[in-house]
């Protein structure tokens, strides 16, 4: 059994050390006990704006499927649709991006 090897072991740490075992064991306790089984639900698609501050790229509606890209024929397809180069055009950046800021002029 595995049991007494682990109170074996457990005597020969220090009091701190023990009670650090003990805050361990009552977390996995409580990670799986009071977690009921929950069947999977699908993904909820956050909507464009829902998050403020971040950027957000036109994405597909099926976004969010697997992809089965065993079929070569399939494969083919996707490079064509979203391979290299699909998002050309569809970002902008400033004439001046590549130009120091003002705020580092003392630095430079």
């Amino acid at each position: 059994m595995i049991q007494p090897t682990i109170l074996e072991k457990l005597e020969k740490l220090p009091e701190s050390l023990q009670t650090e075992v003990l805050h361990y064991i009552e977390f996995l306790l409580e990670k799986h006990t009071t977690r009921p089984v929950q069947e999977e639900t699908p993904k909820k698609r956050r909507l464009p704006g829902s998050m403020k501050g971040t950027f957000v790229l036109p994405l597909p509606d099926n976004f969010d499927e697997s992809l089965d890209l065993t079929n070569a024929a399939a494969r083919d397809e996707y490079e064509k649709k979203y391979g290299y180069g699909s998002l050309a055009g569809k970002l902008v950046m400033s004439d001046d991006f590549d130009e120091p800021l003002e705020d580092l002029k003392d630095y430079m």
